[in-house]
């Protein structure tokens, strides 16, 4: 057992049971979060870290499974509602070293969303996983003042490979994600993610 759980002593399953509370009351329930739904802020309250910028992606990584069906893409809005939305979207962009798009949802155009609200948007099509990995989601809102979002605050990457935990790329963008992420800037607000 030592040799699996390296220093630590204690038994994982209970030091792990807590999880089951912020869990789907069915095992049967498919879904993908880029982390635990507990101890997240408002970014509202936060303007050192802004979640999003009109017209510029901001994107995480979650880890996919090969077989992972994924059809909607959720993301919670805090404190501040969308001022005078022209285009949102989600998108989905795969594992490669430079991610390249999978879907996006539908563009929102002025569609409101309200503060304290998820958004559940559907991507345009399902997408089906070929290869375990690390995947991107980004989220885009073009208005006059983006919205808040849920989510937690994460240093940059310190050590030598480590990922961006979120990142910004883009600028000035409208109804259509980009083909592939690049020239993404690494930024400390880490919006929370659903994927279903």
């Amino acid at each position: 057992m030592s040799e699996q759980l390296g220093g630590y002593t204690r038994n994982v399953r209970d030091a792990m049971a807590h999880v089951n509370a912020a869990d789907p009351s069915s095992p049967d329930t498919f879904y993908r979060r880029n982390m635990p739904r507990t101890g997240l802020y408002d970014s509202a309250s936060d303007t050192g870290q802004v979640a999003l910028a009109t017209g510029v992606m901001t994107s995480v990584p979650i880890h996919l499974r090969s077989g992972d069906v994924i059809t909607t893409v959720s993301v919670r809005s805090g404190a501040t509602a969308a001022g005078t939305p022209t285009n949102y979207w989600v998108a989905l962009y795969d594992s490669s070293a430079t991610p390249a798009l999978l879907a996006q949802s539908a563009d929102q155009t002025s569609t409101a969303w309200a503060a304290n609200t998820t958004k559940q948007l559907a991507l345009t099509a399902p997408v089906t996983i070929t290869r375990t990995g690390i995947y991107w989601v980004g989220i885009m809102v073009a208005a006059t003042t983006p919205p808040t979002l849920l989510g937690t605050c994460a240093a940059p990457a310190i050590v030598t490979g480590e990922r961006n935990l979120s990142q910004s790329s883009g600028s000035s963008l409208t109804g259509t994600a980009p083909a592939t992420i690049t020239g993404a800037s690494g930024k400390s607000f880490v919006p929370y993610v659903v994927l279903t």
